[in-house]
């Protein structure tokens, strides 16, 4: 493979979405620590097949957005392999299936550990990454995108891990599964803010086609706030654990990337805001994990 195809494999996966992906694995590890539960090969597992999922998701979206015609020569957004040409399409849909595949096949430890409630996490999670954009119903062009952000990369994804790390799970493990949700939902929105021209020719009916800009913009807000602060109601049915809610911290970059959000007029221009957003995520992921254990 010479040096511009692996680039453009490279691209296809969107390396700086994969925050997503990652960030719920950090907290879900972090609260099997502090419950006496951790174990470091399901937490490797579940990051592997975490990551697979979402760079599978990435693939399929790149090909079937450019079947249904909303990524275009005219797009706003980084480039797209399908769209530029970098990649033929059949290329891209049969690396779907092998990516998919592998998260199956190395996701059978998880499965041996966690039982059929782990398959049908897995199932579910690979279902909704082909669902999002392909397929005879994709809700991704529904308007209900958000949704299954927030639930898949949200308390599933912190859920699942902690629950094959301990074989348990509480009430506040999906709390606190909540906010990576959110700030994915985040990242979701400064995206869809941005396509919204494309999104809206192409009959992809996201919140932001349906409903506005300034509506995108309010939505940003109390994901990320909500987020933020969603520790101190974890404090205070706890009773401890006071240091997460250092994740309070997040709102001070936060605002800058509002005020980007808020200012920018040229769409391309809100490029930089998507990574800053993804940042946000690892970033309250770190320090809610340190602040939970400390």
């Amino acid at each position: 493979m010479n040096e511009n195809r692996l680039n453009a494999w490279v691209l296809a996966s969107r390396p700086k979405t994969l925050p997503v992906a990652i960030a719920p694995i950090i907290m879900a590890s972090a609260m099997s620590w502090e419950d006496r539960g951790f174990n470091l090969g399901a937490a490797i597992v579940a990051l592997v097949c975490a990551l697979l999922i979402t760079i599978g998701t990435n693939f399929c979206n790149d090909y079937a957005d450019f079947a249904r015609g909303s990524d275009t020569a005219d797009r706003k957004g980084p480039t797209r392999v399908t769209q530029a040409g970098l990649l033929p399409s059949r290329q891209v849909r049969i690396a779907t299936y092998i990516v998919f595949a592998l998260a199956i096949v190395i996701g059978m430890y998880l499965i041996y550990r966690g039982g059929w409630i782990v398959l049908l996490i897995g199932l579910a999670s690979i279902s909704a990454g082909i669902s999002y954009t392909s397929g005879p119903w994709p809700f991704g062009y529904k308007g209900l995108g958000d949704l299954f952000v927030l639930i898949f990369f949200g308390p599933v994804a912190v859920g699942g891990t902690y629950y094959v790390q301990t074989l348990a799970i509480t009430s506040n493990v999906i709390i606190a599964g909540l906010a990576p949700g959110l700030l994915a939902t985040a990242i979701l929105v400064v995206n869809n803010i941005r396509d919204v021209d494309e999104d809206r020719a192409a009959n992809k009916k996201t919140l932001i086609v349906r409903y506005g800009k300034t509506f995108g913009i309010c939505f940003w807000t109390v994901c990320v706030v909500i987020a933020a602060l969603l520790p101190f109601a974890l404090i205070y049915i706890a009773g401890n654990h006071l240091w997460a809610g250092l994740t309070a911290l997040i709102l001070i970059p936060g605002v800058r990337i509002l005020h980007g959000l808020i200012t920018i007029q040229d769409s391309r221009l809100l490029n930089p805001l998507l990574p800053q957003t993804a940042l946000l995520l690892l970033g309250y992921s770190i320090i809610f994990s340190l602040g939970w254990i400390l």
